[in-house]
């Protein structure tokens, strides 16, 4: 059993930075893969980056990539996502995942909902024009 604790949205203006956490609780963080999506209403859940459970790959969408950075601290059960340059099309709330059955290794994707099997409660980001 895991459970992740988003925190850090808030409301900042295009152009501004926002840092978001992801804390892990209740079962060891290594060998489990790390994700972050968004979604606004009316849109399905999708994927912004994602991190293997060792820190050494990183993928991205090509909308934040060069904006946003996934990081992680197995030490300290946490993952990061440094979002710089915000835009207003990046108002979402943003989920953190985490994937302990290996579906992102066996795959290779990170990018697919269903690869994860834990989820946060979301955090809201508002990017303000």
């Amino acid at each position: 059993q895991v459970q992740l604790v988003e925190s850090g949205g808030g409301l900042v203006q295009a152009g501004g930075s926002l840092s978001l956490s992801c804390a892990a609780f209740g079962r060891t963080f290594t060998k489990t893969a790390m994700g972050w999506f968004r979604q606004t209403p009316g849109k399905e859940r999708e994927f912004v980056a994602g991190i293997s459970w060792g820190g050494g790959a990183t993928y991205y969408a090509d909308s934040v990539k060069g904006r946003f950075t996934i990081s992680r601290d197995n030490a300290k059960k946490m993952m990061y996502l440094q979002m710089n340059s915000l835009k207003p099309e990046d108002t979402a709330v943003y989920f953190c995942a985490a994937d302990t059955t290996l579906q992102t290794y066996y795959r290779g994707s990170y990018s697919t909902l269903d690869e994860y099997d834990y989820w946060g409660q979301g955090t809201q980001v508002t990017v303000s024009s």
